[in-house]
């Protein structure tokens, strides 16, 4: 019997770089959220053999290779404990590649699921974090795929929070924006750590408002980011002029930004408006939870 799942784009409401270790990782702090609007499918028939199919309207720039994520995120758990069943994988990819939105960590993430779901693994046995962990940086925080802060190199994770959804316009102008070159841009020197509590994203409570306190934060790869993808600044333009909008922001490093509602059917209004006046983005409204 196919198993299914839903691999829903990570939007990172704000992002800190705090420092960059000795191995040349960025430590960061951020407060993430999840689109279920906005997202790819993942499906496993059970079965001896692992393999992978893809097909969507971005599966090329995906890849169906051993190298996507989604079957690197399944040989790392077959590989931590024997006798896992695995099975044939399909990839239903929607979301845009390079895009800022963690699609191939939410993949990842799905995957690992599904051969829990297939073998009676609980979701918080610690080898599906394990493995999570060997895959990517991302790909721990997809595993729950719920709103909650994100530290370190995204290994460490705060408690899942409870908080209403935030109804959301995500618009990426199809441009790739890849995550090392933004890194590089940016330019944080190896060994720099400057992770003092002014840089340290608040643990948030279930009294917050999340888009007051959203006003107040920012990303700090987006300006790195601009300097490399110009367009994101039209993005972010065209989101912040829409009726409505709370706050807008540049998700992860590009080029996806977000833009925030009081309700759903702002977002919607708002939605419809940009896709007829940039019928060439790609354009969604979501909730993000």
């Amino acid at each position: 019997m196919k198993l299914a799942e839903r691999a829903p784009a990570k939007v990172n409401l704000s992002l800190r770089i705090v420092g960059r270790r000795e191995d040349g990782y960025h430590l960061l702090d951020s407060l993430v959220g999840f689109a279920w609007g906005a997202h790819d499918d993942v499906t496993l028939d059970p079965g001896p053999r692992l393999s992978l199919t893809v097909e969507g309207p971005t599966a090329g720039e995906a890849g169906c290779g051993q190298d996507n994520l989604a079957m690197r995120a399944a040989r790392a758990l077959l590989e931590r404990r024997e006798g896992l069943r695995a099975g044939a994988f399909h990839l239903d990819k929607r979301l845009p590649v390079a895009a800022g939105l963690g699609g191939g960590s939410a993949d990842a993430a799905a995957a690992l699921r599904l051969i829990a779901r297939a073998n009676d693994m609980a979701p918080d046995d610690p080898v599906l974090f394990d493995a999570a962990r060997a895959t990517g940086a991302d790909v721990p925080v997809c595993l729950a795929s719920r709103l909650r802060v994100m530290r370190g190199i995204g290994d460490e994770l705060g408690p899942a929070m409870a908080a209403e959804p935030l109804y959301a316009v995500l618009a990426n102008p199809r441009v790739a924006c890849p995550t090392g070159a933004v890194f590089r841009a940016l330019g944080a020197p190896i060994g720099s750590g400057f992770a003092t509590a002014d840089h340290r994203t608040p643990m948030p409570s279930q009294d917050d408002d999340p888009v007051r306190r959203l006003v107040a934060e920012r990303n700090d790869l987006e300006a790195p980011a601009l300097r490399l993808v110009p367009v994101i600044g039209d993005v972010l333009a065209a989101l912040r002029g829409l009726d409505g909008c709370a706050v807008a922001r540049m998700s992860g490093s590009g080029a996806t930004c977000f833009a925030l509602f009081d309700n759903r059917d702002a977002a919607a209004q708002a939605a419809r408006g940009l896709r007829r006046d940039r019928p060439e983005w790609w354009i969604a409204e979501t909730s993000i939870a």
